[in-house]
């Protein structure tokens, strides 16, 4: 791979009291691509994406970004080393419009404190439309927007206030179709960007084939698997996605029943 990673992780783990979550977890993250991190339940990537976005802190283990060891001890650190994390359910308010979504907690405001509604519209207008959503209206309630709107604005804004790894957790799982190929797209549309870093946790391999370059699969909370699109072969997906060679030992004691 050409070029250093924004992000490394090296050897992490995370243990809840006597409970393991995470076993030695490295990866690597590199700006342009899209990294599929896959696992069935009770994998780790819950966990392993919050320790990324400063929720957790790891037991063991380093995090480094742009090289440099980082410690995360909350999630406005995270933010601050240019880590966004698009969760499910998104936190949005869905009374309020998008503008307000987009700049929650970060409003731009004239000497009197007075928001500048006008600038801040024209902001999250033009910053959706970068992604592929033209909102004729950015004064609408986000409650009237669809699923994958929602899921793009989410993603625009963490884009605009600086993330180079984006984080999107299950960003398709409770979306129709149609809507789940407007966020497919929006994804390859930050990719082509070229300076952001795209973690895509995802239990649909279909999704994964369509937008990863890269791959990390969890079971138990270790690595059982990585590689690139163009190195995996569909039945390794799946094999892999469903834990590997515990799916194996499985599978044969169902043959011998």
């Amino acid at each position: 791979m050409a070029g250093q990673p924004y992000m490394r992780v090296e050897n992490l783990v995370k243990r809840f009291g006597p409970f393991t979550a995470l076993a030695g977890v490295s990866l690597e993250i590199f700006p342009g691509e899209v990294h599929a991190l896959l696992g069935d339940n009770g994998a780790g990537k819950s966990t392993l994406i919050k320790i990324l976005a400063g929720v957790h802190r790891a037991s063991e283990g380093q995090i480094y970004v742009e090289g440099r060891p980082v410690t995360f001890r909350s999630p406005r650190d995270a933010t601050a080393a240019g880590i966004g994390t698009v969760y499910q359910d998104l936190a949005l308010n869905q009374l309020m419009s998008v503008t307000r979504n987009f700049f929650m907690g970060r409003e731009i405001k004239n000497r009197l404190g007075v928001l500048k509604m006008d600038e801040m519209d024209r902001i999250a207008h033009d910053e959706m439309l970068k992604i592929g959503i033209d909102f004729s209206d950015p004064t609408q309630a986000v409650g009237t927007m669809s699923g994958g709107q929602r899921q793009t604005l989410a993603i625009a804004r963490a884009i605009y206030f600086g993330a180079k790894v984006l984080i999107l957790d299950e960003p398709t799982s409770a979306l129709g179709q149609k809507q789940q190929m407007g966020v497919l797209k929006t994804i390859k549309k930050v990719r082509k960007r070229g300076d952001i870093a795209i973690i895509f946790i995802t239990h649909n391999e279909i999704h994964s084939r369509l937008v990863a370059d890269r791959y990390t699969f969890l079971a138990l909370g270790k690595v059982i698997g990585a590689g690139t699109r163009d190195s995996l072969e569909h039945g390794e997906i799946r094999r892999l996605m469903a834990g590997g060679a515990e799916m194996a030992d499985l599978e044969q004691e169902l043959e011998s029943v």
